[in-house]
């Protein structure tokens, strides 16, 4: 399907679980759509989904339905907070974190269904650098690269960055700071990442802002809501809607690039190169 309005697609990375990644992709989206986008967060950390889990959704089906060709991804879309709307991962299935080439081309192709609706995509990935995760990375305009401020974080965010750059040649990535104790906490910490990566990539980090330390987030979660609509006035949902109005000041991708056919056709293409499709 051809269409004249581009998507903005945006990957939230991390390499490291725990960092805080899922949390990033619900609340960017609901701050979005506060401002008016029209969002949808594609739960791509297949096999141990959980996206659903932390909004207190309870979606009937999900993608192990698309993949056996039993739902489109039109049925199997839920909606969440202020109308964005959210595909399903399969939580617990381990074939889905081993998908084959064909059946990942199957899932990706779905989209070119519901591109019409949305103006912004917003890929949770999983954590680690699987195949899975380095096509939906390398087929998205954008890459957020969640780090906390612990030698592990950095290891992982620097070991995705490294391998997507050596490897297939990306060069952009924007850095966001994740549970900081202070604004300058985040600062150093994106000039560390800066450091490291200057002297042996090359790459071009952009520094998105942080996210602070924030005790209603936890609260948040534990009523399965996102923190921009539990505690709208909390340091930790005011820094997401900043994050948002950033967002919205980004570039819309230009031609074909921004057409979410485009994306489905990279991905696929990426994904072919683990194999036979």
């Amino acid at each position: 399907m051809t269409r004249s309005k581009p998507v903005q697609v945006i990957a939230v990375s991390g390499g490291k679980g725990g960092v805080g990644k899922t949390n990033v992709s619900i609340n960017l989206a609901v701050a979005l759509a506060e401002i008016g986008r029209k969002v949808m967060v594609l739960d791509a950390d297949l096999g141990l989904a959980n996206i659903d889990v932390i909004l207190g959704l309870h979606p009937e089906f999900d993608l192990s339905h698309v993949l056996k060709g039993e739902k489109t991804l039109q049925e199997i879309t839920v909606e969440g907070p202020l109308g964005i709307k959210l595909i399903p991962g399969a939580s617990g299935i381990q074939h889905m974190a081993e998908l084959s080439p064909a059946e990942h081309a199957g899932i990706i192709s779905a989209f070119s269904e519901i591109g019409s609706d949305i103006d912004t995509l917003i890929v949770d990935t999983a954590a680690g650098i699987s195949d899975t995760v380095i096509s939906f990375t390398r087929a998205s305009q954008e890459v957020i690269v969640v780090v906390c401020d612990e030698p592990a974080s950095i290891t992982d965010a620097y070991a995705i960055m490294k391998l997507l750059n050596k490897e297939y040649g990306s060069t952009r990535f924007r850095i966001l700071a994740n549970m900081v104790r202070t604004p300058q906490e985040g600062r150093d910490l994106y000039n560390k990442m800066c450091a490291v990566t200057d002297r042996y990539l090359d790459v071009m980090l952009g520094f998105m802002g942080a996210i602070p330390y924030d005790d209603n987030l936890k609260k948040a979660v534990k009523s399965q809501k996102p923190v921009v609509t539990a505690f709208p006035r909390s340091k930790a949902a005011q820094a997401f809607k900043n994050l948002a109005r950033k967002v919205e000041s980004w570039p819309l991708p230009q031609g074909a690039d921004g057409h979410m056919q485009f994306f489905v056709e990279r991905l696929v293409e990426y994904s072919s190169g683990y194999g036979e499709i």
